[in-house]
């Protein structure tokens, strides 16, 4: 087991340099620096080898710091002094553990490794499985461990109980693992954890509800309750790893979900299939659907109608949820009124926090999907399509669909802003108000133009309609990450709303200026 797992680490360290390699390449002016002998060179592998071990172990706590004090600590501030802390914490925890164990149990996941492993190389799958399945599960262990003592410290929670939280996640995950195991035995179907079903989504959004919303009404699991059904799930995980451990069918079972990759390195052919076929089903089959417009005009039009439930029924879905958080907020200040100068200290400094809420409430990465997928996909082959005054044209008309669809959140949301803001003693400026609606209209902008021009200036899907441009994750992820961190920053509104309302006009205008002159060369099929 030990050989077989020196085997399979060598491996994925091989696959992950000539990825590394590969994504470098793909960046504009670099890649055309690198040449493809880098794939061979020994010195460089060396050193992103010691790279690599490194990156091992630091993932194996940054991961998890993250986790607690994102998904755990910060919505813990929320609450009310009422709320026992280590209760919520501990509540909190534990259905947010479930859902991890539920959606990632590691063992059925198809990743390239495993094709690469037990396919092709015809590795022992019951050894290869059970000496990378032991490696991740210490990995998750250990990695938890300082943290849940810091966290669990800090909490207020019983030092056993945060002792004992890594062994529980370990058997969270190996009891869901048991579970597919012995669904395979029974019926002959393998689980594939990049497809979950929907059941399995409605499941997790009624578990987040009861995670962060029961504290909210002071409803949580006594501190008491959490001890024993982490030692109940502990037992048990016990149990599962035995079951785990002597499961005779690794390689038929591992057949079957990596059968999608019989053309090779193409780990995402099944997911592909089925989000085609799922787009199918919420594209409009009715051959009655006109439009009195012209030219592009009509084209994007008629694009529009016929996809009307992919693009606009999610956008009526946010804004609902908007209109009844809103509500919520309003009622929530009118009863504590500790709570409500608190909100109202919070819109006079924390406009920056809502840039991650627009972001979250954008469409672009959808809209620009569904655009290449269902249009660009096949109108990128004709000549006509790439010439710059019609693709400004096009831009701009889908630049116009695409602020629409950003914007009914966008309102209710700066437009609840500034109703709190007068709800909770109001201010004495009143250019905040306008401030208040108008950044929040501006941010929503911002998002939508940065989004379809870097679809226009990066195009980062390939024939086969995957996401393979390294710049365009680059640039999508430095857009999440610095939305992330003006989370934590204050500043004045009259002042931030005011910059990002000019901020957003002068994007506006670089990006056509960009587009227009680039988009020529860079809006086209890669392969």
């Amino acid at each position: 087991m030990i050989k077989a797992f020196r085997i399979s680490f060598s491996l994925q360290n091989t696959y992950r340099v000539n990825s590394i390699i590969y994504s470098l390449k793909q960046i504009p002016l670099l890649g055309r620096l690198l040449p493809s002998a880098l794939y061979g060179s020994r010195g460089l592998k060396r050193v992103i080898t010691v790279i690599s071990f490194l990156w091992e172990i630091l993932s194996a706590f940054l991961g998890k710091v993250l986790y607690l004090f994102l998904m755990v600590w910060l919505p813990l501030e929320l609450y009310p002094a009422s709320v026992p802390r280590p209760d919520a914490y501990l509540h909190i925890l534990f259905f947010l553990t479930v859902i991890g164990a539920m959606m990632n149990t590691w063992m059925f996941d198809p990743t390239n490794d495993k094709y690469y492993a037990m396919v092709l190389m015809r590795m022992d799958a019951r050894a290869y499985t059970l000496s990378n399945y032991i490696y991740v599960m210490l990995k998750f262990a250990v990695g938890f461990l300082p943290f849940s003592l810091l966290f669990g410290n800090r909490a207020g929670v019983p030092f056993l109980l945060s002792l004992l939280f890594p062994f529980f996640v370990v058997s969270a995950k190996m009891i869901f693992a048991l579970i597919s195991l012995k669904r395979y035995l029974k019926t002959g179907v393998s689980t594939n954890e990049n497809l979950p079903g929907r059941y399995l989504w409605t499941f997790t959004f009624l578990l987040l509800v009861a995670a962060y919303g029961l504290p909210a009404f002071g409803l949580t699991l006594p501190w008491q309750a959490a001890g024993i059904l982490f030692l109940a799930v502990i037992l048990s995980g016990f149990y599962s790893g035995t079951v785990i451990r002597t499961f005779p069918y690794y390689r038929e079972m591992y057949q079957q979900i990596l059968a999608q990759k019989r053309y090779g390195t193409d780990m995402q052919a099944q997911v592909r299939q089925a989000v085609r076929e799922q787009n199918q089903k919420y594209i409009s089959q009715d051959f009655d659907i006109q439009t009195n417009k012209k030219g592009f005009e009509a084209f994007h039009e008629l694009f529009v109608k016929r996809h009307r439930k992919i693009l606009w029924k999610p956008v009526q879905r946010t804004t609902g949820i908007c209109c009844c958080v809103l509500l919520g907020a309003l009622l929530a200040v009118k009863i504590n009124g500790q709570l409500e100068i608190a909100v109202n200290r919070m819109l006079m400094s924390a406009l920056p926090f809502f840039c991650f809420i627009m972001y979250l409430c954008n469409r672009g990465t959808i809209y620009t999907q569904v655009l290449f997928m269902n249009c660009d996909h096949s109108m990128l082959t004709y000549s006509f399509y790439k010439k710059p005054a019609f693709i400004l044209k096009l831009f701009q008309i889908r630049l116009r669909e695409l602020v629409k669809m950003n914007l009914p959140p966008a309102i209710v949301i700066g437009g609840g802003l500034a109703l709190l803001l007068y709800v909770t003693g109001g201010t004495d400026h009143g250019m905040n108000y306008l401030v208040l609606i108008f950044s929040v209209l501006a941010m929503s902008v911002f998002f939508s133009v940065h989004y379809l021009t870097c679809y226009y200036l990066l195009q980062p899907y390939n024939t086969y309609t995957d996401m393979v441009s390294t710049t365009y994750r680059l640039v999508t992820s430095g857009t999440y990450f610095v939305c992330f961190l003006l989370m934590r920053v204050q500043f004045d509104t009259l002042v931030f709303g005011s910059l990002a309302i000019v901020f957003c006009m002068g994007y506006c205008v670089i990006a056509c200026l960009l587009v227009y002159r680039l988009a020529d060369r860079t809006f086209r099929l890669r392969n």
